[in-house]
């Protein structure tokens, strides 16, 4: 158990970037018409909600496999599969295995704990926005070009 511990940050980043390609994927098969196709008939353009949530699937698990306002994509992810459970399967049974929403549970609660627990590691918002030290100092290394002149 010491050792997962220890990987902590990568298996969290490693479960961020799966789940947000797997809900990118999603997204970019109903929009772009690849990747299989969408499931179940292609909704025109702008059209509710089936076309709006591509583009959530598409944007924000773009958002969440980069590490990008990870937390904030997570919500909005998770609060649209929130939406497409109880509006589109939960009418059909109690429970995700009766009415076929099972990926729709999967990704709504995957997506919370992304919100809940952070991107962990190799995100891109670390690489654009690098962490500093007290003292204004990059954490690890000397001072950028532009910080370096002001300093």
């Amino acid at each position: 158990m010491e050792a997962l511990e220890k990987r902590r940050e990568h298996v969290i980043a490693l479960f961020r970037i799966v789940v947000g390609l797997l809900f990118a994927c999603h997204g970019a098969a109903t929009l772009f018409d690849v990747l299989g196709g969408p499931h179940g008939a292609s909704p025109g353009f702008a059209a509710w909600p089936g076309w709006w949530a591509a583009v959530v699937q598409l944007v924000g698990g773009t958002l969440v496999l980069c590490g990008l306002a990870t937390r904030t994509a997570a919500i909005l992810c998770s609060g649209s599969m929130a939406y497409a459970y109880f509006v589109e399967h939960q009418p059909d049974g109690l429970f995700p295995i009766e009415n076929g929403g099972e990926n729709a549970a999967m990704f709504c609660w995957s997506f919370l704990l992304v919100a809940a627990v952070g991107p962990g590691r190799w995100t891109l918002a670390s690489r654009l926005r690098p962490r500093l030290k007290d003292d204004g100092r990059p954490v690890g290394g000397s001072l950028p070009a532009d910080r370096a002149t002001s300093a």
